[in-house]
């Protein structure tokens, strides 16, 4: 039998999950950066002080890179309070964890826990070995120069024994003029564009940048040739910059992950939208195919409800983010489904003309959908149903109570916007499980994890499927 503290810690892991997922600690349409992060801090330091094993096993969930950063480190920080098997397991999800996050994210980290004084010998073993593993150490050297000084500097690393680096590290980290030539080829590149500027088109883009602007050389030349050494983000980042200028530098949106993609169409103006129609919304339902994967068609009829109001403009940090995943997980849904109708709160038809415009009128568009009698109903919203207010609410509880108690149509309701206010995402309706969403790539795993909100599974449960998923998150880590 589950007792009341099992069911309250259950509830206690969905909450902090829900928002481990959805915030970055950053201004949202209706609660400001402050408010995003006191509640968010406090969330981690209740989950950290009464569940420690669960908040630890959160990393093997898809919550977004903000918390898995602060997770590792309050688990760091806090590393004496557990016994030595508990910190070993903690130590195996933390390293396969960094494995996955970007550099500058656990560079960030590592100057964190550096100002903490966090420097016991787990945390500098930790250090060691991800630095150990870097692929290329030598591009880590010049892109994160300053991040990777300090940690060898914290972590006490042997510089001399990366590989492929000729034992220069030390002295390009702390006395780049002691030499007057490196062996390495990119640190010698480094050194030479100071004076050189054919030598700053060897260097990695945002390294390039700096010294281009240095030597004074124009942005359109510099983009030109600079083209070759960009990775597929920083050509699709800085294209219509380039395009601005007339500098010929063409994005490859092939192989692009679906919901950055949805960000990069979202803003484009809707004149050039309607130009590339053909391009990008091959790219789109290209990007989806590859994530339903072998689930391609397998979801029988769904219908979805997609909230583009206004609300959906997101904030300066997090522009136009919620309309993004609800775009993305159109195109996801429709790769997923046999057959698919969707239904945006503005009433539009066309998705890719998407922009965040007027009122949220949720149950109006839920009554749409269910009348298609869908075998799912997936509704991606910040929850806010303005017109009327409630309405979806008591929809979705009529639905579920008198017209469809069996269940026959699954409904599931994913909200991309954490509510400091109520330290979670907002809720539609009691009857109705939600989940939070960051990237429309998670949605068949949330769908999967929603089922616990509905209250109808307790913590032993909760437990299980969290072990299941460590497990696979550790043997990935182990085949990389």
């Amino acid at each position: 039998m589950e007792t009341y503290a099992d069911l309250v810690a259950a509830e206690d892991v969905l909450l902090f999950v829900n928002a481990a997922i959805t915030s970055t600690g950053q201004r949202e349409f209706r609660s400001g950066e402050a408010e995003q992060r006191m509640s968010l801090d406090f969330l981690h330091t209740y989950v950290c002080v009464n569940h420690r094993p669960l908040y630890a096993a959160s990393l093997a969930l898809d919550i977004n890179d903000h918390n898995a950063a602060l997770i590792v480190r309050r688990l760091l920080e806090t590393a004496g309070e557990v016994p030595a098997a508990e910190r070993r397991a903690e130590g195996r999800l933390i390293a396969a964890r960094l494995a996955r996050l970007p550099a500058p994210r656990v560079y960030r980290l590592f100057r964190a826990l550096r100002a903490a004084k966090v420097n016991n010998r787990r945390t500098r073993a930790i250090m060691r070995d991800w630095l150990a593993a870097r692929p290329d150490p030598a591009l880590d050297a010049v892109k994160y120069r300053a991040g990777l000084a300090r940690a060898a500097r914290h972590a006490h690393l042997p510089l001399k024994d990366l590989a492929a680096t000729h034992g220069e590290l030390g002295d390009f980290l702390f006395a780049p003029r002691r030499r007057k030539r490196f062996a390495t080829p990119l640190l010698d590149a480094w050194r030479r564009a100071h004076y050189e500027q054919a030598a700053l088109y060897e260097l990695p883009f945002t390294v390039a940048e700096g010294f281009a602007a240095a030597h004074g050389i124009g942005r359109r030349a510099f983009l030109e040739r600079i083209a070759p050494r960009m990775t597929r983000l920083e050509r699709l980042r800085t294209q219509e910059s380039a395009r601005a200028r007339r500098a010929d530098l063409d994005a490859d949106l092939t192989g692009m992950p679906l919901t950055r993609l949805a960000s990069y169409v979202l803003g484009l103006p809707l004149d050039d939208r309607v130009a590339r129609r053909a391009e990008l919304t091959g790219a789109l339902r290209a990007a989806a195919r590859r994530t339903a994967g072998a689930q391609a068609g397998t979801w029988g009829r769904v219908a979805a409800v997609l909230d583009d109001s206004f609300s959906t403009t997101g904030s300066r940090q997090k522009r136009r983010r919620p309309l993004a995943v609800a775009l993305a997980c159109h195109f996801l849904l429709e790769a997923l489904a046999g057959s698919y109708l969707p239904r945006w709160t503005s009433g539009r038809t066309d998705a890719l003309l998407a922009y965040p415009y007027g009122a949220t009128p949720l149950g109006l568009r839920i009554l749409d959908a269910l009348e298609a009698a869908p075998e799912r109903l997936v509704i991606v919203s910040d929850g806010w149903d303005n017109a009327p207010p409630g309405l979806a609410g008591e929809v979705l509880r009529v639905w579920r109570t008198r017209l469809d108690p069996r269940g026959g149509t699954s409904v599931v309701h994913l909200n991309p916007v954490y509510d400091a206010e109520d330290f979670d995402v907002r809720r539609l309706s009691a009857a109705v499980p939600t989940a939070g969403i960051r990237d429309a790539e998670d949605l068949p795993a949330l769908a999967g994890l929603a089922r616990f909100a509905e209250g109808r599974t307790g913590l032993a449960e909760l437990r299980a499927h969290l072990d299941d998923r460590v497990r696979q998150f550790l043997a990935e880590a182990e085949e990389r």
